[in-house]
């Protein structure tokens, strides 16, 4: 991993130095497990759910995201889908502050969208 790509996923909220060492400072290894950080089905299931208010899939989907982007130092990615599962936890679809998820998921589409585009160069 080139230490201008670094520097990008760093300027960007990444926290790509705790993550390495927890990689063993294996950069490869994390550059491998960043490629397939885009085959994760969790953000389109998260899409699918906000849209139709399943607000169960909403949580599973935010919660396996948080988890995931956590491991690999995505920390904005991380902080929206950890707020979105917040929101929906334990709620019925009634209890649902709707408003309040719509303006979380625009967020995490916002910062998925700029991680998304920089693991592309990958």
């Amino acid at each position: 991993m080139d230490e201008s790509f670094k520097q990008r996923l760093v300027e960007n909220g990444a926290d790509v130095e705790n993550t390495v060492r927890r990689f063993m400072g294996n950069e490869a290894m994390y550059e491998k497990f960043l490629k397939k950080f885009k085959d994760n089905s969790n953000y389109s299931g998260l899409e699918e759910g906000v849209s139709t208010c399943n607000y169960e899939e909403v949580f599973t989907c935010a919660h396996t995201l948080k988890g995931v982007s956590a491991n690999l130092g995505l920390d904005p990615i991380c902080k929206a889908a950890s707020d979105l599962t917040e929101e929906v936890r334990g709620k019925a679809a009634e209890e649902v502050n709707e408003a309040r998820v719509q303006e979380i998921w625009q967020e995490l589409q916002r910062v998925y969208k700029v991680f998304d585009e920089l693991l592309s160069e990958l």
